[in-house]
């Protein structure tokens, strides 16, 4: 019998992919774990790897396509076998695509629209969670299709939250997760009015000569998850300027050494990536997550950095930071930024961080206020480093490096005393820097 090659899940937030490109053809050879596609996910572009052993009867989905989780997008047959005489019906047949798309059409009756989510035949696929079968019926009640994001639809489907009764602030009045977390339960206001009118968002007046780019799937969930951080989380911003004098000569001592004897060379990133690590477990109210009745302090540090690729913005996730020395986080931080740009990087490679690192100071930007990472409770930005005059100990003008370090923090978790804690830890390793490799 023919098998299908689905849509696997390729991150923990993701409801479908979009096909970027297939690596194979019609007719071709493939062996199970074989690339056979690249697939864009909210998070990143990533390979896809073949789940069969057989010979591509079929590609079902074009490049560009969009694609929901456990969807066919290719037919194996194997050695020898022949196609069934109507693949189109076959693939019809086994499709278990329905559950998952973000739209149901109005005639289909709540039953019929659950029913193919129990078949589970694919180890990728989505399970059903929650009312969706009547979220979907109520959607679809009136005729008119309700515009919410998949991860939306998946918080509503949690929350038990109506999208009929809620009215979006995403573009085009799209409802986004931060509708639904800000709705009450059932998707009404107390005493069974109408919840409050939403704001609705302001539009752009496109000109002919103007581009309209539509949302990627990690666009589209950059866009949700850092209006969620800046509406959901109380942020507070600290700024603090360090000499940067000694990390700059440390760094050519042991650079020089390096060239040398052809040993690793470190970057200024390197440096700072340590100085958090450290400063974190010596503060580690910074290393936490609010949770509702309840704040979670991490064990370990599992350190996000920001990569910025083509694409966007990722933060894959050095874990147990603590336990690695300077050599293995300057080697693991180049790993991730190649493979992220190289579009090789793991679901789980994007999951887990507890908090973050931004550094635009290779761009020249003296300092900023970075947005914080959900669920994270604090992210590190850092600048540039500036030749400025400064005042010595002796009062004399003197020429001096500096340098900027942002603290955005999690009112609800970290408080202004512990975030400035964690900045004088910062600058107390960034200003004797041999304290960082004892």
């Amino acid at each position: 019998m023919p098998k299908l090659i689905k849509m696997p899940k390729l991150s923990d937030t993701m409801t479908e992919g979009t096909l970027v490109k297939w690596h194979i053809k019609e007719g071709d050879a493939v062996d199970m774990g074989k690339i056979i596609a690249d697939v864009e996910t909210d998070k990143a572009t990533m390979e896809m790897q073949s789940f069969e052993t057989g010979t591509i009867a079929k590609l079902v989905v074009k490049e560009g396509g969009k694609v929901a989780l456990g969807a066919p997008m290719a037919v194996v047959l194997a050695a020898g076998e022949a196609a069934p005489a109507d693949l189109d019906a076959f693939i019809a047949a086994n499709s278990e695509a329905a559950p998952a798309k973000t739209e149901a059409p109005a005639a289909k009756s709540a039953e019929t629209t659950a029913a193919p989510a129990k078949k589970g035949a694919f180890a990728g696929t989505l399970p059903p969670t929650g009312p969706a079968p009547k979220k979907r019926a109520a959607a679809a009640a009136n005729g008119v299709r309700v515009k919410a994001s998949p991860l939306a639809r998946k918080v509503a489907e949690e929350r038990g939250v109506d999208l009929t009764k809620l009215q979006g602030t995403g573009p085009g009045g799209r409802i986004v997760r931060a509708d639904v977390e800000s709705a009450p339960v059932g998707g009404t206001a107390s005493g069974g009015s109408a919840p409050a009118k939403a704001v609705p968002s302001i539009r752009p007046v496109a000109g002919p000569d103007d581009q309209r780019i539509p949302l990627t799937g990690m666009r589209n969930i950059i866009a949700e998850r850092l209006l969620a951080s800046k509406t959901q989380i109380p942020h507070f911003y600290l700024q603090i300027e360090v000499d940067a004098a000694p990390l700059m000569a440390f760094r050519k001592h042991i650079n020089d050494a390096a060239e040398k004897t052809g040993g690793v060379k470190f970057t200024v990133n390197d440096f700072i990536l340590k100085a958090v690590i450290r400063s974190a477990v010596a503060v580690p109210a910074v290393n936490a997550s609010f949770d509702g009745d309840a704040i979670v302090q991490f064990k370990h540090v599992n350190l996000s950095v920001a990569i910025a690729i083509p694409e966007g913005l990722v933060t894959p996730v050095i874990r147990e930071a603590e336990t690695k020395t300077l050599q293995e986080i300057s080697a693991a931080v180049k790993d991730l930024a190649t493979r992220a740009k190289n579009k090789k990087l793991s679901p789980d490679e994007f999951q887990g961080g507890t908090l973050t690192v931004s550094n635009l100071g290779s761009y020249g930007i003296d300092q900023f206020s970075a947005i914080i990472n959900p669920p994270q409770a604090m992210i590190l930005s850092v600048g540039s480093i500036r030749n400025v005059p400064v005042v010595n100990d002796k009062g004399a003008i003197v020429a001096g490096q500096r340098m900027w370090l942002g603290l955005s923090g999690d009112h609800r978790v970290v408080d202004g005393a512990v975030g400035a804690t964690f900045l004088q830890e910062m600058r107390k390793l960034v200003e004797n820097p041999a304290l960082m490799v004892v």
